[in-house]
């Protein structure tokens, strides 16, 4: 079986976690402060804070950018439910916008038209290493007195016009769960250019406490500390950050190899009755996390889910990404949303399957996903 999302994690990987574990410091200590200085250097931001997952990330930039109760954060149904959840942990409401169906992100148009005086942030998702139309989104949250918190989790080799994903918003947060392009097991990063946010993060990601767990019990000796605030269990391990120093330094050779991986899987698709994903914008990096096609029965003459059952008989694992959000129980439920009030994003969410997508696949690896697809989804007769 050819598992979807499989890590790739070199011998330097293990050897580090060996000698994070005979270190004796295993918890936060300088392997995170390591971890944080390389990744900052490698988005360019100001601050790069490491914290537990990107759920974290996302539950305290919205928490220190005041986010609260009675407001309201503009983002999109087409997203994993953290980025929701983490907007109601807050006590305020998730409002959803509509995506664009060729890009599969939030339409800056249906931003404007979801904004009213609640409205405190907008979060769009990089969803599969697309970024948004982050000009567009800029010049909202300009005119509309707007925060803009990114959810990079799928995006932390993407550019925009000539910036990088990390350093472009108040608040940027980064996901290296085990299926994303740097990995750390569980994990996740929150970038920004702001002091005040960034020791206010820190903080909040460990308890509240004045002094991480590094600094009190470090070889200068025993420090004091105190708590200024109820924080959270939020804080990034040195077994996690041994994983992240070496995983980061190859993240551009394993984008190049995903890029040749996504070039053969659109020459093999490209006279198959599916929709394949469409080419990166003009001027950004694509960080090529997720390669997600779309099923259609009229089509295809078969659903999403008769192909992705058939391609797991033939051994090949595949993900969705996503059901739209608002048609979980739970946000119906407790947010009064309905089948019809999104349909891009319920289209998409109906239709789409992503395939393996990994440095670690090999050659013959991938023209098997190929083989398997096209022994699934044949070419129309007559074509």
């Amino acid at each position: 079986m050819l598992i979807f999302g499989s890590p790739y994690i070199g011998e330097e990987e293990v050897a580090e976690v060996v000698a994070t574990l005979r270190s004796g410091w295993i918890g936060t200590g300088p392997k995170v402060k390591k971890f944080e200085e390389m990744f900052r250097e490698y988005v360019g931001a100001k601050h790069a804070i490491a914290v537990n997952s990107c759920t974290a990330a996302l539950h305290l930039s919205l928490l220190v950018s005041g986010v609260g109760p009675g407001d309201e954060v503009i983002t999109t149904p087409m997203t994993f439910c953290a980025t929701a959840n983490a907007i109601l942990h807050t006590g305020a409401r998730p409002v959803f916008a509509d995506v664009d169906e060729a890009t599969m992100n939030i339409d800056p148009g249906q931003i404007q038209a979801a904004i009213t005086p609640r409205t405190r942030a907008i979060v769009p998702v990089h969803l599969a290493g697309r970024p948004c139309d982050m000009e567009r989104i800029e010049r909202l949250a300009r005119t509309f007195g707007l925060l803009v918190i990114e959810d990079a989790a799928h995006c932390i080799e993407g550019r925009f016009h000539g910036r990088k994903i990390g350093a472009l918003s108040p608040l940027t947060c980064f996901s290296f769960y085990v299926t994303k392009n740097l990995v750390t097991g569980e994990g996740g990063m929150v970038t920004t250019e702001d002091d005040e946010f960034a020791a206010r993060i820190k903080m909040y990601a460990l308890h509240g406490l004045s002094a991480d767990a590094w600094q009190r019990f470090s070889d200068k000796g025993y420090k004091h500390y105190q708590v200024v605030f109820p924080g959270f269990k939020y804080n990034m391990t040195d077994l996690q950050a041994s994983l992240g120093i070496h995983q980061l330094p190859r993240l551009e050779r394993f984008l190049a190899r995903r890029n040749d991986i996504w070039r053969r899987y659109d020459e093999a698709c490209c006279d198959l009755p599916i929709r394949t994903p469409a080419p990166p914008e003009p001027d950004t990096v694509h960080a090529r996390h997720l390669y997600t096609i779309r099923i259609d029965p009229e089509e295809c003459g078969k659903t999403r889910d008769q192909v992705m059952g058939e391609l797991h008989e033939r051994g090949i694992g595949t993900g969705v990404h996503y059901t739209a959000l608002h048609l979980q129980p739970y946000y119906r439920e407790r947010l009064g949303y309905r089948e019809g009030d999104f349909p891009n994003a319920e289209r998409i969410g109906c239709s789409t399957l992503s395939l393996p997508l990994s440095a670690k696949l090999t050659d013959q690896e991938v023209e098997a996903v190929i083989a398997a697809l096209r022994s699934c989804v044949r070419v129309p007769v007559g074509a």
